[in-house]
């Protein structure tokens, strides 16, 4: 059976405001029983260390449920807080998401 993979693509600016109504959006995806979720960054234009703690905490609830979590289409300004923190050791990132479709979806 092919598994279900959701697509969450927040956007403008991922900070404290946006951070918790992220993880709810998380939160619904792993209790719909989903096992990947592909976050698209295309349409966010800045994101603080309250959103990387959201997307860390996503990182934790999906794996938590058995599920996978990838991360796609980052800016610059996102992958250079990625690789400060070395969460681009953490995450799994794709440059589109085509790629993403390509490597795992087309895998399963």
């Amino acid at each position: 059976m092919a598994p279900v993979v959701k697509i969450v693509q927040p956007s403008g600016i991922l900070d404290g405001t946006k951070a918790g109504q992220f993880r709810q959006e998380i939160s619904r995806l792993v209790e719909s029983n989903v096992d990947i979720v592909l976050i698209d960054f295309q349409d966010v234009s800045f994101m603080d260390s309250s959103g990387l703690g959201a997307l860390v905490l996503a990182l934790k609830t999906v794996r938590a449920a058995g599920g996978k979590l990838f991360v796609c289409s980052v800016n610059e300004q996102i992958k250079m807080l990625f690789e400060l923190t070395s969460m681009d050791r953490v995450f799994e990132i794709f440059p589109t998401r085509e790629e993403f479709e390509n490597a795992i979806v087309s895998t399963s």
